[in-house]
């Protein structure tokens, strides 16, 4: 059997938590392999809307096995609030969710030192979620850091406080910032007590077994393509591979096990933070979007930035990690405009071009816009892709056209319900 990938590709917030959502039933296991907290998946069902940041979105589902890869970091104090969370709404997380020991942790030290060195950028700061990620992944390249399985081995708290206290030695390096280390150590270690009753596993071996015994595996990723440290808008990008290569080093996997590579997109464009956005639109259609779409970060609160849809940029992320098919959403977003814009092109450097410069944050990008007319009427009751007002089956045309990759799903609402499978 094969693992399939389900990804963004665009800077996140596309909307993967629903789509897994959907396309669990159809699969064993759900594995996040990269990312930390600084995810924020949303699904909205039953009337309820849950936001989930660490666990994998197939754990509403029965007989479904949610796995966290070694990939992903984990902060024990998050993860054990959003089991406590879903506890309270009725769902058995600690029977469906497994946990990689050779994942890396978030000490408290690792978000006091994120704090800190980002207020000391200043202007330059990155839009960092504060979440502890990057000097949790630096601590991991850096053969420093502590993972899941330390934390049932004999010399576990003797490793904490020497990387601890290394933490701190750094944090003097930055101007002093308000952080009650004390009361957020308790919180951490008494959090610890919560993961150390889940079922830890040697993720590289259990999903290969499962793989051997043909079971069907989504892995489910955070964050968005254009902020892979790799590839991304470098340097505001987050800290591990978010497009498909990351699934074979986040899981233990071969390449040659991964099957279909599902890419979201949302119909438009969004950002939170720093960094470049070459189709952004400062002014009313940007207002629009975000209240329309209600685009504030599921994680961190924050507005997203807001723009038209950049098929320069899709095309890209759509090469990096071999998408084999499209899901679009939030359609519905753009139901009351006139008219609607996407970028085909950018100008830069004198020429025409599809391709994006080594460094976006540098060149002078200018835009090329095709402009598209609007169906403005909603699309609640619209339940086939067919039934869809012409307009809108045009522009979703011209997208499939252009990227070369088929659409097989369109997101016409928050709910599960609002989802139209071709």
């Amino acid at each position: 059997m094969v693992v399939d990938v389900l990804l963004g590709l665009q800077w996140g917030d596309e909307g993967k938590g629903k789509v897994v959502d959907y396309l669990a039933p159809q699969y064993d296991v759900v594995a996040r392999f990269q990312g930390g907290p600084n995810a924020g998946h949303t699904l909205v069902f039953g009337g309820q809307k849950y936001v989930l940041h660490t666990i994998p979105s197939g754990i509403f589902h029965d007989n479904l096995i949610n796995l966290i890869g070694n990939g992903v970091v984990i902060d024990p104090i998050t993860l054990a609030k959003e089991i406590e969370s879903l506890h309270q709404a009725g769902v058995p997380v600690v029977e469906r969710l497994c946990l990689a020991r050779k994942a890396h942790l978030i000490l408290p030290t690792h978000r006091y030192l994120d704090a800190a060195a980002e207020a000391a950028k200043g202007k330059a700061r990155i839009g960092s979620t504060l979440k502890g990620i990057g000097p949790t992944y630096m601590d991991k390249t850096g053969r420093n850091g502590l993972r899941v399985g330390d934390t049932t081995t004999a010399g576990f708290e003797d490793k904490y406080q020497s990387l601890k206290a290394k933490h701190l030695a750094l944090a003097k390096m930055y101007p002093e910032t308000a952080f009650d280390l004390v009361q957020e150590e308790a919180r951490w270690m008494e959090s610890l007590e919560i993961l150390r009753r889940l079922q830890l596993v040697d993720s590289e071996y259990f999903i290969n077994d499962l793989l051997a015994q043909g079971k069907k595996i989504l892995a489910e990723g955070a964050q968005g393509a254009m902020l892979d440290i790799d590839f991304g808008t470098y340097p505001y990008v987050t800290s591990s591979n978010t497009i498909a290569a990351g699934v074979c080093t986040g899981l233990g996997v071969a390449p040659s096990h991964i099957g279909e590579v599902i890419g979201i997109t949302k119909a438009y464009c969004t950002r939170v933070g720093a960094g470049p956005f070459p189709t952004e639109q400062l002014n009313e259609t940007g207002e629009f979007l975000r209240r329309e779409g209600k685009e504030f970060g599921a994680t961190t609160g924050r507005p997203r930035r807001c723009g038209w849809l950049d098929l320069p940029q899709l095309c890209y992320s759509v090469m990096l990690s071999g998408v084999t098919q499209l899901a679009v959403t939030k359609i519905d977003v753009l139901n009351a405009l006139e008219t609607i814009q996407i970028a085909t092109h950018y100008r830069y450097d004198g020429h025409l071009a599809r391709q994006l410069p080594y460094d976006l944050n540098v060149t002078d990008i200018e835009p090329v816009y095709q402009t598209f007319s609007g169906w403005q009427q909603s699309l609640s009751s619209v339940r086939q892709f067919e039934m869809l007002p012409n307009a809108a089956q045009v522009y979703l045309q011209f997208i499939e056209q252009e990227i070369g990759i088929p659409i097989r799903m369109v997101s016409t609402g928050p709910e599960r319900e609002s989802l139209l499978v071709r």
